[in-house]
């Protein structure tokens, strides 16, 4: 069987396409499915876009991204997270996709397994096979708030482990790691010289207590982020990852060799991101999204889906639905087709109770989403 072979399909897309298809054929559908902020990039970063590609500033960066923006997002970890990098280890990726692809191909050999966290973000596993890697999914549940700790790590640990990935906050729970838990998970990933890649998109959408970075407890820490959600620039397809100092050389290499060089107009509207006027309009939007999750979360709650742990970031709510039925998937389907309302199953997001589980993202206004709510009231009161 060929790495190929081995890719999973992201069964989202297929909701999405039938969604479109019946939008097309004059439907009204709530889109509860997918994970892309509906607000759109803010003012001040589109001109700044515009005005690169004006000036003809459409050329090739340096592989490893514009030395200016490398020091904004140098500047922002020491504002945010008190945590001092030089631009050197900063590399500005086409997406986060893009951040992965140059950690794990610099990281992986044929056989290294990964620890992976079930529910998780699906393309996980697909990253790490198309490496040669084996991706061993790990059941999280509300007990560990559908997070890795030390000491579930430890008791899944094997001789051929070479390695996590963790993402706080979370898809498709939008539960956060304490401080206190990426410390320990840091020391043992020390202690074993094991590689911690840490997802950290999320960060900036949170609603109460605050994300920790894992550079914050760890300089050998592998961190992605991404311009897509928290700013607002989902098909800029702009990212960036953070290395270890020893790991600068390979991903120079690998990023010359796999990108040449992330889309120049992005990285010159992305320097605009960082400007305090449109920090102040990202909070703001933030807000928002905290106004959406609470109103989600008491009418999924009066509806009887049970959510065990409370979403402090992202914009998912991960909800049990085995009140309303035993399978996810072909709920969120007959959902589709009947009421018109996308949401996505947990079998995306691997196995660990996915037939019980699907995930409701809070990326519509609250219109929407109360819209999304009564004809899901209609309907499944009518199944009764």
């Amino acid at each position: 069987m060929s790495q190929l072979d081995k890719i999973q399909p992201f069964y989202v897309m297929e909701l999405l396409r039938r969604a479109k298809a019946l939008e097309a054929e004059g439907a009204d559908v709530v889109h509860m499915e997918i994970g892309e902020p509906d607000f759109p990039t803010p003012a001040e970063v589109v001109s700044a876009g515009i005005e690169s590609i004006r000036g003809g500033e459409v050329k090739y960066t340096p592989a490893a991204g514009l030395p200016d923006l490398r020091a904004a997002i140098a500047r922002f970890y020491a504002d945010r997270y008190g945590v001092h990098l030089p631009a050197r280890r900063i590399f500005v990726t086409p997406g986060a996709s893009g951040a992965f692809t140059l950690i794990l191909a610099g990281l992986l050999e044929r056989g290294d397994e990964v620890l992976l966290s079930d529910p998780g973000y699906p393309c996980y596993p697909n990253f790490v096979r198309l490496f040669g890697g084996e991706p061993r999914l790990v059941p999280v549940g509300a007990a560990s708030n559908f997070q890795f700790d030390a000491r579930l790590l430890s008791r899944h640990w094997a001789p051929t482990t070479r390695g996590v990935v963790m993402a706080s906050p979370s898809n498709p729970t939008g539960t956060l790691a304490s401080g206190a838990s990426l410390r320990e998970i840091a020391g043992l990933l020390d202690e074993r010289d094991a590689f911690w890649l840490s997802d950290e998109i999320y960060h900036g959408l949170v609603y109460g207590e605050r994300a920790h970075s894992a550079l914050e407890f760890s300089d050998r820490a592998f961190v992605v982020n991404s311009f897509s959600k928290y700013f607002g620039m989902t098909g800029w397809r702009l990212g960036w990852a953070i290395v270890p100092d020893d790991f600068v050389d390979a991903a120079e290499r690998l990023a010359q060799n796999l990108f040449i060089s992330a889309p120049t107009h992005s990285q010159m509207a992305a320097l605009a991101a960082f400007s305090p006027a449109n920090l102040d309009e990202l909070e703001g939007r933030r807000r928002e999204f905290a106004v959406r999750r609470d109103f989600l979360l008491h009418e999924l709650s009066g509806l009887g889906f049970d959510i065990p742990v409370r979403p402090e970031g992202a914009f998912y709510v991960y909800a049990d639905c085995s009140r309303w039925s035993d399978d996810s998937f072909e709920l969120a389907w007959r959902l589709l087709e009947d009421a018109h309302v996308a949401v996505t199953p947990g079998r995306d997001f691997g196995s660990h109770e996915a037939r019980r589980h699907l995930r409701f993202a809070y990326t519509a206004s609250v219109d929407r989403l109360a819209e999304g709510i009564a004809r899901m009231r209609h309907w499944l009161y009518s199944q009764k």
